[in-house]
């Protein structure tokens, strides 16, 4: 295995300061390459791969796996030559409990130490800026309508003291709004309703199985349409981070497509966390393309 981890060295919280005091040991014989700004895990992500290394380490949370998996696919054949690791500092690390990978970090370095590797589908977002038409890779998930909006309230003091329920605090904020209607087109389907989330995996917002029928590798996207935002839905999922299970408000339609369109005026959409842009998106999936290391 040749290996390089890409982490974020003004990264705080406990397990952030254990990966640096023990930086050493969890890097012996493998390059780092640390980040200096938002960004930054993909340029040095698409630089590793183009420099031979097999292996990429995100060390961080969903932010930094986005970031790498991103620069991995910027990167010439990146899907072929390298592979994606997750070493989880972040709050919530959604990924790395979607591939049962262990929260602590000795326990985690040990995992990507065997080398087991699973193939996994690549979900992406295609979607206009100001520069022009991009696209945006996900691992786990994306949102559109209060979930994007809420993310962008999420006051980060309050992230590390209170872990996911500063993204409920950030919810109850952005129902204050207008909830414009989003139209989703999926596979020859149409419906409308005010908040879009999307799954590749089970998990959203931690381990919560917002998407039970998910799969990471079966090339379909699980789309959960809300045709209300209500004071009662942030309630349900408060609830349901503090039980592990989500109960789901009457008329959600859920759909499962290989593709879709989400379309609405001045709507924001996230993908694994962080906000991305602003509809309308187009949604698709490279099936099975994404090498990651995972537990045996």
């Amino acid at each position: 295995m040749r290996a390089c981890i890409i982490f974020n060295p003004t990264a705080r919280g406990d397990k952030a300061r254990h990966f640096r005091k023990h930086l050493a040991e969890f890097a012996g014989g493998v390059a780092l390459k640390p980040t200096q700004a938002a960004g930054d895990g993909s340029r040095l992500a698409a630089e590793a791969v183009r420099d031979g290394f097999d292996t990429l380490v995100a060390a961080g949370g969903d932010g930094t796996v986005n970031e790498v998996l991103n620069g991995i696919a910027d990167a010439p054949d990146g899907f072929a030559r390298t592979r994606l690791a997750v070493l989880p500092l972040g709050t919530v690390n959604v990924l790395a409990r979607e591939l049962g990978l262990p929260l602590r970090l000795r326990a985690a370095w040990q995992v990507i130490l065997n080398g087991n590797e699973r193939r996994i589908d690549a979900p992406f977002a295609d979607y206009t800026d100001p520069a022009g038409v991009r696209r945006r890779y996900f691992v786990q998930m994306a949102g559109a309508g209060l979930d994007a909006r809420a993310i962008s309230l999420v006051d980060w003091e309050a992230k590390k003291r209170f872990s996911q329920f500063a993204y409920v605090l950030a919810g109850l904020k952005a129902m204050r709004e207008p909830q414009p209607p989003i139209t989703v087109e999926a596979d020859g389907q149409t419906v409308t309703g005010e908040l879009v989330l999307v799954g590749n995996g089970r998990f959203y917002g931690g381990s919560l199985p917002v998407f039970p029928d998910a799969k990471l590798d079966d090339g379909l996207l699980d789309l959960c349409v809300f045709p209300r935002v209500h004071w009662g839905l942030i309630a349900r999922y408060a609830f349901g981070f503090v039980t592990g299970r989500p109960l789901v408000p009457r008329g959600v339609k859920v759909l499962r497509a290989t593709r879709a369109c989400l379309r609405a005026a001045s709507v924001p959409f996230e993908v694994d966390g962080d906000l991305c842009g602003m509809l309308p998106v187009e949604l698709g999936v490279l099936p099975s393309v994404l090498r990651v290391v995972a537990p045996g």
